[in-house]
């Protein structure tokens, strides 16, 4: 199973390129996708999303959050500050959901590395990249 961070799933919804797009894509095909809660709060907050979309994206089943889930959410991101290192409030619950759910996660976003260097979830992280460019592309 697998999990997309908000970043992944904008790219996918507006028919972006990218490997993390391709990955999302072919894991809903197989049903192997699970939603982070606070990543579908984020995606269903944006007063454009079309109506189908949002009654598609809420029929993702739900990572689910235990007991204890804010304040070990409260403590990962304290390692992250500790270390200096930029630790949204968002990306801080992404985490600790990708992290008790047990899935591995696809993500555009590099703030993750923070996350994952201090919960020890390196290995979990899919996809951590972006788009190329095509100066990129080419060399």
């Amino acid at each position: 199973m697998i999990a997309a961070d908000t970043s992944t799933w904008v790219a996918f919804l507006e028919g972006g390129a990218g490997e993390d797009a391709q990955v999302l894509d072919k894991a809903l095909e197989d049903r192997q996708v699970v939603m982070i809660p606070v990543v579908l709060t984020e995606l269903l907050s944006d007063p454009k999303l079309p109506t189908g979309v949002a009654e598609t994206l809420s029929e993702v089943p739900l990572i689910g959050i235990g007991s204890g889930y804010w304040q070990r959410a409260g403590a990962l991101r304290a390692k992250v500050l500790a270390k200096r290192r930029k630790a949204g409030r968002g990306d801080a619950l992404v985490a600790q959901s990708w992290s008790e759910g047990g899935v591995r996660v696809l993500t555009r976003d590099q703030d993750f590395r923070a996350f994952a260097e201090a919960a020890r979830l390196r290995a979990s992280i899919l996809y951590l990249g972006r788009e190329r460019t095509e100066n990129e592309e080419e060399n």
